[in-house]
C-alpha cells in the first residue's frame, strides 16, 4: 500500500503543476520527486474532465466489436500460456495479451492521441499506453500486480463507454427511426424496443459515476463499490429487459415476415456505415450481454485484488449483486418460454393410467425424446433388431418421468410414470450390436406404486450418457465436478459460439472454461462452466481442451477465490440451474 499511496503522491504533484489542465500537456519531471513515504495526497485531478471525455468519444468500436476483439484476446492468451513448457514464468491469471507485451518506452516514441479502440485493426489501448500514465512516472513506482488490476479496472469503464454507445444507436437510429415508427403499431414497438430507454438512462448514470471515478486520480482507487451501488439501486431494468426476450425474438420474427416494409427499412438501416455490418438483432441482444459481462469484468478485478483487503470486500460485495440481477434475468427468459412448453406439451398427453398434472410453475422440461425399448427377455437377442425393440416416448421433467407412446395426431399415450428422485440408470456392457447404447432405467415407485425395469437401448454412445446423466443427475460422472475441490481435472475452453439446441444442453460463449466432467467418443461433452457452475452437454468441436496443469489448477484457485462467500448457497441452488 506505501507504493500506491506514492503512485498517488505522484499523480499528485502532476496535477499540480500549472499545466495540468492543458490538453496534450507534457507532464515535468518533477512529479517523479515525489517521496514515497509522503502521507495520504490532497485531492487531486491530473486526469483532466475535457480529456477524459475525448478518451470516451473517440472510442471506435461498437460494444459488439469490443466484445469478440476482448473474448478472442482471453482465447489467444490461454492458448500462449497452455504452450507454455514452463507456466511458473507465466502467470494464469494475465487475461489481455497485450499485458504480456514489453510497454514501450515514451523515448522511442511520441504519445499517441488518446484514441481507445478507435481503429478496429489493431488491440486495444492499455490503461498504462495513455499519456497521462506514461508520463507521470506512477508505472515506475507501482508493482506489476497492481498495474494488472488498474487495466482490470480501466477495461470496465472504457467497456462501459463502447455499451453506451452501441445502446445510445440502438435508440437513435433504430428506436427513433420515423420511417419504422410509422410501419410498427405502438404495440410492436413496445415489444420489440422494451425499456431500452430505461436501461441507456441507467448505462449513462453509471458510466458517469464511473467517469468521475477516473478524473479524481489516474491511478484509479476502485470502481467496485460503484457497481455494487448501481446494481443494488438501478439494474434491475435489466431484468424487465432480458424477460421480455422471448417475445422480442417472437415479435422479430414475425414483423420480418408479415411486413415487407419493416424488412426493407431494417435492412436499410443496417446498411448505413454507422452499424459497421452489424445486424439490428445484434443490438436488440445488448443488454443481455453487457449485464453477465460485467459479471465477469468483476470477477476479473476480483481475480487482481489483494486478498483479505478493502478492495477484495467490495468485489465480492458487487460480483454477488451482480449474480443475483444475472440469475433473474435468466429466470425471467426461462420461465416465459417454460410455461408456454408446458402448456404445448399437457395438450399432446392422454393417460392411460391416472392422470398427472403436467402444469405447474415449479415444473420445468429437461428432456425429451424417442428411445428403443426392449421387448421380452435378453435371451431373445437372436431376434431382429426390429422385433426386439419398440419405440417409446419419454418426458422428463425436474421432478417427473412421464412414460409414453407416440400415437396418432401428434399425441402421446401415457402408460407409466414416475418421481424424478426415484429413478436409478444402469449402463450395460457392449454385449454386440443389437445392445449397443443400452442401459436400464429403474423406477423405484411407479405409477402402481411399485418397482419396474426398462431396457432402453438410444440411437448413439452420446445421447445414451445424456439420458443416463438428465435422468439421474447425482451419478457419479466420468470425471469429478471442480465442486468437489479436486487438485486436477480436465478442462476445456470454448473457441466456437454455441447455442443450445435441447434443454440438457449448455450454450456457451467464446472464452469460456469449463470442467470436463464426462465425454463421449462420438463428439459430445457434459461439461460445468467455471465462473456460473452451470452444467450441460456440447459438441467437443466448440472448444480447445487445456492441456497445462498449472493452468487447470490456476483456474480452479481463481474460481475457489470468487465463489468463496457464497460456496455454501451455490451448491444448494447449483440442481436447479445445472440440469
Amino acid at each position: 500500500m506505501e507504493l500506491l499511496a506514492a503512485a498517488l503522491s505522484a499523480a499528485c504533484a502532476l496535477d499540480q503543476d500549472g499545466s495540468a489542465g492543458q490538453p496534450g500537456r507534457t507532464p515535468p519531471a518533477a512529479a517523479e520527486e515525489t517521496p514515497a513515504g509522503t502521507a495520504e495526497p490532497p485531492p487531486a485531478h491530473p486526469m483532466t474532465a475535457d480529456s477524459w471525455r475525448n478518451l470516451i468519444e473517440h472510442i471506435g468500436l461498437l460494444y459488439q466489436e469490443y466484445r469478440d476483439k476482448s473474448t478472442r484476446e482471453e482465447i489467444e492468451t490461454r492458448r500462449l500460456q497452455d504452450s507454455q513448457t514452463n507456466p511458473e514464468e507465466t502467470s494464469p491469471s494475465e487475461e489481455t495479451p497485450s499485458e504480456a507485451e514489453p510497454t514501450s518506452t515514451t523515448e522511442n516514441k511520441a504519445p499517441p492521441q488518446i484514441s481507445l479502440l478507435r481503429n478496429s485493426n489493431s488491440r486495444f489501448n492499455l490503461w498504462q499506453d495513455l499519456p497521462e500514465i506514461r508520463n507521470s512516472g506512477v508505472l515506475s513506482i507501482l508493482q506489476p500486480d497492481e498495474i494488472k488490476l488498474q487495466e482490470a479496472m480501466f477495461e470496465l469503464v472504457t467497456s462501459e463507454a463502447s455499451y453506451y454507445k452501441s445502446l445510445n444507436l440502438l435508440v437513435s437510429h433504430f428506436m427513433e427511426n420515423e420511417r419504422l415508427k410509422k410501419i410498427l403499431h405502438p404495440s410492436e414497438a413496445h415489444i420489440l424496443f422494451s425499456n431500452v430507454l430505461d436501461v441507456m438512462a441507467v448505462s449513462e448514470r453509471f458510466l458517469l459515476d464511473l467517469e468521475q471515478r477516473v478524473e479524481e486520480n489516474i491511478v484509479i482507487s476502485d470502481v467496485c463499490d460503484i457497481v455494487y451501488q448501481h446494481t443494488v439501486n438501478h439494474f434491475s431494468v435489466y431484468i424487465t429487459y432480458v424477460s421480455n426476450q422471448t417475445y422480442q425474438e417472437r415479435a422479430y420474427k414475425q414483423l420480418l415476415q408479415d411486413k415487407p416494409a419493416f424488412r426493407e427499412v431494417i435492412s436499410q438501416l443496417e446498411l448505413d456505415p454507422k452499424c459497421k455490418g452489424l445486424s439490428f438483432s445484434s443490438f436488440l441482444i445488448l443488454p443481455f450481454q453487457r449485464i453477465t459481462r460485467l459479471k465477469l469484468l468483476v470477477q476479473n478485478i476480483l481475480k487482481k485484488v489483494e486478498e483479505k483487503s478493502d478492495r477484495e470486500s467490495t468485489a465480492l460485495d458487487a460480483h454477488k449483486e451482480l449474480e443475483t440481477v444475472v440469475k433473474a434475468c435468466n429466470e425471467g427468459v426461462r420461465k416465459m418460454s417454460r410455461t408456454e412448453q408446458m402448456i404445448s406439451i399437457q395438450k399432446k398427453l392422454e393417460f392411460k393410467i391416472k392422470s398427472v398434472p403436467i402444469i405447474s410453475h415449479s415444473r420445468w422440461l429437461l428432456k425429451q425424446g424417442e428411445l428403443q425399448q426392449m421387448n421380452g427377455p435378453k435371451t431373445s437377442r437372436t431376434l431382429r433388431t426390429k422385433k426386439l425393440f419398440r419405440e417409446i416416448y419419454l418426458f422428463l421433467f425436474n421432478d417427473l418421468l412421464v412414460i409414453c407412446r407416440q400415437i396418432p395426431g401428434d399425441k402421446y399415450q401415457v402408460f407409466d410414470s414416475a418421481p424424478r428422485g426415484l429413478l436409478r440408470v444402469e449402463e450395460l456392457e457392449d454385449q454386440g450390436q443389437s445392445l449397443a447404447n443400452v442401459f436400464i432405467l429403474r423406477l423405484l415407485e411407479n405409477a402402481d406404486d411399485r418397482e419396474a425395469s426398462y431396457m432402453l437401448k438410444a440411437s448413439s454412445q452420446s445421447e445414451m450418457k445424456r439420458w443416463m446423466i438428465s435422468l439421474a443427475p447425482n451419478r457419479r460422472t466420468k470425471f469429478v465436478s471442480f465442486t468437489s475441490r479436486l487438485v486436477d481435472c480436465p478442462q476445456i475452453q470454448c473457441v466456437h459460439p454455441y447455442v443450445a439446441q435441447q434443454p440438457d444442453e449448455l450454450s456457451l460463449e467464446l472464452a469460456d472454461v469449463l470442467n470436463i466432467l464426462d465425454k463421449t467418443d462420438d463428439g459430445w461433452i457434459f461439461g460445468e462452466r467455471l465462473h456460473d457452475q452451470e452444467r450441460g452437454w456440447f459438441p467437443s468441436s466448440m472448444g480447445e481442451e487445456i492441456l497445462n496443469p498449472k493452468i487447470r489448477a490456476q483456474n480452479l484457485k481463481e474460481c475457489f477465490r470468487v465463489h468463496k462467500s457464497d460456496d455454501s448457497q451455490r451448491r444448494k441452488l447449483g440442481s436447479r440451474n445445472r440440469q
